[in-house]
């Protein structure tokens, strides 16, 4: 059973109908013994960091989702949720996220004219081998709707790399805890591979 944390910030319903598609058994849930009985673990998120933040918080879910990371559970971040993983975030001011991967949440630049949000196709340039990554090329193209990126502290957490102006960390992964800036349920046959690899670690 895969856990998708419904804390009301996220695109669930395409997520799950995605999992589905690959064979998945995903199940909605805003109950924290729920997600902690789970194999595997998708913490998802759209809009802004201090609101699911506060929203975590309040629920106790901030530190079920901590305590899923020291469990050794495989957890999946996805767009917001990949950036709650991390230290801090700059958006709206400073704000503290869930400090499991030592990095910072940045705002990307629109230097030479370049939009922000960053909106649409763009190619991931893998750091290393990993099993969410398996059968999928180098340079494969996937779907991102994001105005701030995540800044490793250590280059070892950056699995993937993308060009927007600048490069940033478009995917990131310690042990059990990985993590991907784009929307793998927008990203037709790349995402719903990387889903699959996801149930299957």
């Amino acid at each position: 059973m895969v856990a998708i944390i419904d804390y009301g910030l996220g695109n669930l319903f395409s997520l799950a109908n995605a999992l589905e598609a690959v064979g998945g058994k995903p199940v909605l849930t805003s109950d924290p013994d729920a997600v902690l009985k789970a194999e595997r673990v998708i913490l998802p998120g759209v809009g802004a960091i201090a609101e699911a933040v506060q929203t975590l918080g309040a629920s106790g879910m901030d530190e079920t989702v901590r305590e899923v990371a020291r469990r050794g559970t495989p957890l999946l971040g996805v767009c917001l949720g990949m950036q709650l993983l991390c230290s801090r975030s700059t958006e709206d001011g400073e704000h503290e996220a869930l400090g499991i991967i030592p990095a910072d949440v940045l705002r990307l630049s629109e230097a030479g004219g370049l939009k922000v949000p960053h909106i649409g196709w763009n190619a991931i340039e893998p750091t290393r081998e990993h099993p969410l990554l398996g059968g999928l090329a180098p340079g494969s193209d996937v779907y991102f709707v994001h105005s701030y990126f995540v800044s490793c502290r250590n280059e070892a957490d950056v699995l993937a790399y993308t060009e927007y102006g600048a490069r940033f960390a478009s995917m990131i992964a310690r042990d059990n805890v990985m993590g991907a800036q784009f929307h793998p349920e927008k990203s037709q046959f790349v995402g719903l591979k990387m889903l699959e690899n996801f149930l299957e670690i």
